[in-house]
């Protein structure tokens, strides 16, 4: 029997940004496997129908989620009538330009499919500053519905310091609910 990641990442990385939160996030949950929706597999949707947790991401592009990105839910969405993504684990993460970005919608995207096929959606726990402010510019988004992140001006570092670390820790947090649900259930 293969042996599948308990945690998918299934992304879309226009110029390279999702995919660095990506690793982030995988390397906060110990166990993931990354999944580029362009070069998407058999191999890729059966780890995806097999794992317990699937973590959407995509850059915000003009206000909402990528259109490749869309047309890989799309794609996915032939899961729906038998709810093979029913009981998931799910949670999703995004990147754009500007601080707003209006990041806020391409989640909303996110998490609605997710409700639609039937996953239990986890967001993002992490308070920095202005509640605590040795924390710094972790969470700097403020957002709560899922990672948001910015793109850095620095495009050897893609993507800044601190939103790679609310990645990592949102990745532990993902793992801790993939465990709670195992128990759980």
């Amino acid at each position: 029997m293969r042996q599948f990641d308990p945690i998918a990442i299934p992304y879309f990385s226009g110029m390279g940004h999702t995919r660095v939160l990506a690793e982030a996030i995988a390397d906060g949950a110990g166990r993931a496997r990354l999944i580029d929706v362009e070069k998407i597999e058999d191999a890729d949707w059966a780890a995806l129908d097999a794992a317990e947790a699937i973590v959407f991401g995509a850059p915000t592009y003009m206000g909402s989620v990528a259109a490749r990105y869309d047309a890989f839910l799309e794609e996915a969405s032939v899961r729906w009538p038998d709810q093979t993504w029913g009981d998931k684990i799910a949670a999703g993460f995004t990147v754009a330009t500007y601080p707003s970005g209006d990041k806020f919608s391409t989640l909303m995207r996110m998490a609605v499919y997710a409700a639609q096929m039937g996953m239990i959606w986890v967001g993002q726990a992490e308070i920095g500053a202005p509640v605590h402010p040795e924390r710094g510019a972790v969470n700097a988004q403020g957002s709560w519905l899922g990672l948001m992140a910015m793109s850095s001006r620095d495009k050897a570092q893609m993507v800044e310091a601190d939103d790679l670390a609310t990645a990592r820790a949102f990745g532990a947090r993902i793992a801790g609910a993939v465990e709670r649900w195992r128990q759980e259930g």
